[in-house]
């Protein structure tokens, strides 16, 4: 197993933000966490990418307990993070800012660079600008592409079509099953939960820090009760109930192999790289909150 959590607590103070969450990534498998606000989802992250320490509980990853590891050397040993909000270098140009994601890499990293500006052509177009003054999907394409130069074996990503306008989302998504088609593992933070789960193999349904949900993604994707609590469906029964915990499911078969996909330009944003009033939005709290 690629990725691993065990009956992993985290606390913010005297809150606690996970409660015994176990689950499991393969290598090659996009993996969704689904949940509402303030389930625990970003927290699950941060605790996987060194940001926030175990309570209880331990984090593997390729086999070894990672918890004591601090965050660069989980970098170094193949984490990779796109985090809410996307945290990009306003300052910064678009290159420097894909380059700040190989900042801890001491070897060649030509190949990666090259391949997000594959993935992204819009960033090869404005490598030259600053990465404050571009719209909010630019940046959701910069906060990737500056994650795969770090080259990870699993890519974690945290609300990537948060704030996005529909066209852009869809691009983002179809980017996403190009980037695990090419051999990256991903483990994926979403709201949009039937755009996760149409993408994704496998599916965990977090609540108020706990798992209490885990089922191939397709199967997730038609059970009434998830559709009720999550994907707007109209069923009979208690809209806000979540089917009770139980066991694990191997990953199916893969998605369909994607095309390659390039960036259109949003209604309403500027080519001269002004920030587009659809997509906006502001970088999250660092906080339970919200999730």
């Amino acid at each position: 197993m690629l990725l691993e959590l065990k009956d992993v607590h985290v606390h913010y103070g005297k809150i606690e933000a996970l409660k015994g969450v176990s689950l499991q990534v393969g290598e090659g498998e996009i993996v969704s966490l689904i949940g509402g606000n303030g389930a625990g989802k970003t927290t699950t992250l941060k605790t996987i990418s060194g940001l926030r320490s175990c309570s209880a509980g331990s984090v593997f990853f390729e086999g070894a307990d990672i918890g004591s590891m601090p965050g660069h050397k989980r970098v170094l040993a193949g984490i990779g993070q796109a985090p809410e909000g996307r945290g990009i270098f306003p300052g910064m140009t678009v290159h420097e800012n894909l380059l700040m994601g190989a900042y801890a890499r001491k070897d060649d990293h030509s190949k990666e660079l090259a391949e997000a500006y594959e993935l992204f052509p819009r960033l090869a177009e404005r490598r030259s600008q600053a990465a404050g003054t571009m719209s909010g999907g630019e940046q959701q394409m910069l906060a990737i592409g500056r994650a795969l130069l770090s080259k990870p074996k699993v890519l974690l990503l945290d609300e990537p079509s948060m704030g996005l306008a529909p066209m852009l989302v869809q691009q983002i998504f179809s980017i996403i099953e190009e980037i695990n088609r090419r051999g990256t593992t991903i483990l994926l933070v979403e709201q949009n939960a039937q755009q996760a789960l149409r993408l994704a193999h496998r599916a965990y349904v977090l609540e108020t820090g706990r798992i209490v949900r885990s089922a191939p993604a397709s199967e997730l994707l038609d059970d009434p009760q998830v559709r009720a609590a999550y994907l707007g469906g109209d069923v009979g029964g208690d809209p806000g109930a979540v089917a009770a915990p139980g066991p694990e499911t191997v990953a199916l078969s893969k998605p369909a192999k994607a095309e390659s996909v390039k960036d259109e330009s949003v209604k309403g944003e500027s080519a001269k790289g002004e920030p587009a009033k659809d997509d906006a939005e502001p970088d999250g709290a660092d906080a339970p909150d919200g999730e």
